[in-house]
């Protein structure tokens, strides 16, 4: 039997087969020999032990179309990462880091903005545009009056999304808003998994659609920039390439040298200040990490 791992917690893996619910499992022996580890997302093959009891085992793991370090989560097709547009203020710099980490990861980004319907002075049109013209898509919601979860979830559809934020931003609302409808099993998917064996925070796979899973993505609140030289950093930002092509050198980092078209473009308004300064300050920060 198929199924797919909604959740590992304590060495016991709580595999989802549609249309049967939810099976409590064991991986076997045989990954540890092969420092296999099932994760988050993979895609298994179960050995019933019990029917009645929903009990199992993994004896296989099908092969992986992508691997994440952080979150350690496989079968992964995209990243959604909710900000609200005020209270709290959006911390650019904590966006602007996932958005990295994404990248390095080969994985495409959605960036969603909450809390429109307390956007007073339209500073959510504003932060739409500035990553919208960086090439991400932008959504504004709010999931208070479920403004925007309509075009939220054909974002999402057919797809397997992890989705991270920062406290406060609402994303648990959200997530519920996505979950609403839906007419899978999700009842005896929450009943089976939360039935308070343990209570570890942990990563999470929800189904939202058919064929339309989220990744719940806890403690996200600071993110180091990892396994990165400095000066691999510009690549991951998308609007300083059409301009570095015009810098006075070659290999130009856009921070000290002279006749940087990418600070010209920021002067001018044609590359957000805001992105840019974000830039910096990342720069900075591994330009002194230490190194082991």
């Amino acid at each position: 039997m198929q199924g797919k791992i909604m959740k590992g917690i304590a060495g016991f893996y709580y595999v989802y087969v549609p249309g049967r619910g939810v099976y409590e499992c064991k991986a076997k022996g045989v990954f540890r020999k092969d420092n296999k580890k099932p994760l988050v997302g993979d895609d298994v093959l179960l050995d019933i032990l019990s029917e009645a009891d929903m009990e199992g085992n993994i004896c296989d793991i099908l092969p992986r179309k992508s691997e994440l370090v952080r979150p350690a989560v496989a079968n992964i097709d995209q990243a959604l990462v909710i900000f609200s547009i005020v209270k709290p203020q959006p911390n650019f710099n904590l966006l602007d880091r996932f958005l990295v980490m994404m990248h390095q990861q080969n994985l495409s980004c959605i960036v969603c903005f909450n809390k429109l319907d307390i956007d007073d002075r339209n500073e959510g049109e504003a932060y739409e545009r500035i990553y919208g013209e960086c090439g991400y898509q932008t959504v504004l919601v709010s999931a208070l009056k479920e403004e925007g979860i309509e075009e939220l979830k054909k974002l999402l559809y057919h797809k397997t999304t992890t989705v991270a934020g920062p406290s406060g931003v609402g994303k648990s609302s959200i997530i519920n808003c996505l979950q609403s409808d839906v007419v899978m099993e999700t009842g005896p998917i929450s009943k089976k998994i939360d039935r308070g064996k343990h209570t570890t925070r942990h990563a999470e796979m929800i189904a939202v659609q058919e064929d339309s899973y989220i990744l719940d993505t806890p403690g996200f609140s600071s993110l180091g920039l990892f396994h990165m030289e400095k000066e691999d950093l510009k690549t991951y930002y998308r609007e300083f390439e059409y301009y570095s092509q015009y810098c006075r050198f070659n290999g130009c980092l856009h921070i000290m040298e002279p006749d940087c078209s990418v600070k010209a473009a920021v002067e001018e308004g044609r590359i957000s200040r805001l992105r840019y300064e974000n830039y910096c300050l990342l720069f900075e920060e591994l330009k002194n990490q230490k190194k082991y």
